[in-house]
C-alpha cells in the first residue's frame, strides 16, 4: 500500500543553506550539503509549502544571495498570513518565551499548526528544540490543534528512509 504524499513546509533555513556558498565550517558545511542532499535527491517525493514569512525573510541580506533563495523556492505554493496564524502564532510566541529577534519561528510553527502541515523542516532548531517543541505538543493537545512533527534535514531523511524501507517488508 503506498502512502499519500507527506506535506513538508521549506523554513527559511533550508533555501538558505542549499543557496550559500561552501562553508569553512565543518558542521555549517555538513548541514549544506544535507540541505542540498535533500533538494536535489528527495524534495519531489513530497507536498513541498512556503509562507509569506519564508518569502520575506529570504528577500533580505546580500541582494545576489537572496535572489538566489527566491530562486530556489518561487515554485513552492505559498501559505498566507491570516488573523488566524498571527494570533496562534503570537500564542505560541508568548507561551514559549521566544526571543523577539527569533518571533518569526512561532509564525512559521502556526502556519503548520493551522494548516496542517505535516512536517516543519528547519536546521534552526534553538527556539523549538525538544525542550519547547515537548511544551507544544502539549499546549496543541490541550487545544485540539495539528501539531507538525519538527525536524532538521538529516533527521527527516533518515526517518522517511526508515519509514520507507518498513511500508517495502525491508526492516
Amino acid at each position: 500500500m503506498v502512502s499519500p504524499r507527506k506535506s513538508v513546509y521549506i523554513e527559511t533555513t533550508i533555501p538558505s543553506l542549499v543557496t550559500a556558498r561552501p562553508s569553512r565550517d565543518i558542521g555549517e558545511l555538513f548541514r549544506q550539503q544535507v540541505a542540498r542532499d535533500f533538494w536535489e535527491f528527495e524534495r519531489q517525493k513530497y507536498d513541498l509549502y512556503i509562507s509569506t514569512y519564508v518569502w520575506e525573510e529570504c528577500e533580505k541580506g546580500d541582494k545576489e544571495a537572496a535572489k538566489r533563495r527566491l530562486e530556489l523556492i518561487k515554485d513552492i505554493p505559498q501559505i498566507p498570513k491570516s488573523k488566524e496564524t498571527d494570533e496562534l502564532a503570537e500564542e505560541y510566541f508568548v507561551f514559549l518565551q521566544i526571543p523577539q529577534k527569533a518571533k518569526t519561528d512561532s509564525s512559521h510553527l502556526a502556519i503548520c499548526a493551522i494548516n496542517r502541515i505535516d512536517f516543519l523542516l528547519s536546521w534552526n532548531l534553538t527556539h523549538l528544540g525538544d525542550i519547547a517543541f515537548n511544551k507544544v505538543v502539549e499546549y496543541n493537545t490541550r487545544r485540539n490543534l495539528w501539531t507538525p512533527e519538527l525536524l532538521d534535514p538529516d533527521t527527516f531523511m533518515r526517518k522517511m528512509r526508515r519509514r520507507e524501507e518498513a511500508e517495502n517488508g525491508r526492516v
